[in-house]
């Protein structure tokens, strides 16, 4: 385990112009030796941020391996600015993508949690073609949840939080993981629905590896599969962890998630 702090270390990176800009936090771990391997980038879930211990625990694994590791927190997450309540996954893919061209790595490959995996695809599709754009080498996806504002959130609405969302522009849900309840915005969830990928074909033009628990409570182990669906292009394995919960923060867990880095590096 790495005692680091993020505080300790992190540097800051100003996105968007106006009422929109935001500093976002991000720790670069520069490679060591003669590493000729990609930059892992860490994407976190909802509500999740770059101290976690699968974070950790990957920037760890990059130290060791002589890797370049960038994670970073999306705006209203852990040490970066910004209100929480402003939080779209456009506006979160939108500093991802900043700090990664600012970092300006050749290679990466993306290890994306929860939302985390939602967004690592959704940059995919950003990178795609674009002049001068980091090579994608691989992606981990640990219990991916994209499109779950219209697919695992909408379809169960409550009479109480479609009121809730009419009259206030939000709604509340408690949280497993925190006192604090978890906030939908309408915003949020109108932009799920712009940026929803398991509408087609995803191509990430690289090799995937899914980790997903199959006594998830968040994402249903359904839900990995009907994505595995999506990526028919793509070289992709899935791993289903039968006792695994949503967060697979377990040590074995967490060696299930370097193994597949591992094995993509390879």
């Amino acid at each position: 385990m790495s005692d680091a702090s993020p505080a300790d270390h992190h540097q800051f990176l100003a996105v968007g112009e106006g009422e929109a800009a935001r500093k976002i936090a991000y720790i670069v771990r520069p490679k060591s030796g003669s590493g000729a391997g990609p930059t892992l980038i860490w994407l976190s879930g909802y509500r999740s941020d770059m101290s976690g211990s699968k974070a950790v625990e990957l920037d760890r694994f990059a130290g060791e391996n002589g890797l370049a590791c960038i994670r970073l927190d999306y705006s209203g997450h852990g040490l970066s600015g910004g209100s929480f309540a402003d939080g779209t996954i456009s506006r979160w893919l939108e500093e991802a993508t900043a700090v990664i061209d600012h970092v300006a790595p050749e290679r990466i490959l993306v290890v994306g949690s929860s939302m985390g995996g939602w967004i690592a695809l959704r940059l995919a599709q950003e990178l795609a073609g674009r002049p001068g754009a980091p090579k994608l080498d691989g992606m981990v996806l640990i219990a991916p949840a994209p499109d779950f504002t219209s697919d695992l959130i909408e379809p169960h609405l409550t009479k109480k939080e479609r009121s809730s969302l009419a009259e206030r522009g939000y709604f509340e849900e408690r949280s497993a993981y925190s006192s604090e309840p978890n906030i939908y915005t309408r915003a949020l969830l109108e932009d799920g629905r712009e940026n929803r990928v398991l509408k087609g074909i995803i191509e990430t033009g690289c090799p995937v590896h899914i980790l997903q628990g199959m006594k998830d409570p968040d994402v249903p182990h359904q839900h990995a599969m009907k994505l595995v669906e999506h990526l028919p292009a793509d070289d992709v394995v899935l791993t289903l962890v039968r006792d695994g919960d949503h967060r697979l923060s377990r040590p074995e867990d967490i060696e299930r998630m370097l193994g597949a880095v591992r094995g993509l590096i390879r």
